[in-house]
């Protein structure tokens, strides 16, 4: 796929599932690159869906990373600081 689509705007995911010998570290680095790359309103679940669909190969460290981010999206976090005490006492 060539670089600048609107699931791997940099190319980057790609690029990542070239490299032999790529370690988690450097994978988890690639993935926050190309999240800060994907447009604010984008849904960003649904681009990491397309990218496992489009890359994910078992084992492949950047698939366990993609498939990690997916998870984070899904979980819904308290927000910190005053917002989140405020919203708890309500």
């Amino acid at each position: 796929m060539k670089k600048g689509d609107a699931i791997d705007p940099k190319g980057l995911i790609a690029e990542a599932y070239k490299i032999d010998g790529i370690t988690y570290g450097e994978c988890r680095t690639i993935f926050l690159d190309w999240a800060l790359a994907v447009p604010m309103d984008a849904d960003t679940g649904a681009l990491i869906d397309a990218l496992l669909a489009r890359y994910g190969t078992p084992g492949h460290p950047m698939t366990e990373v993609l498939t990690e981010g997916r998870a984070s999206i899904a979980a819904p976090r308290r927000r910190g600081g005053w917002r989140g005490r405020a919203r708890d006492r309500e």
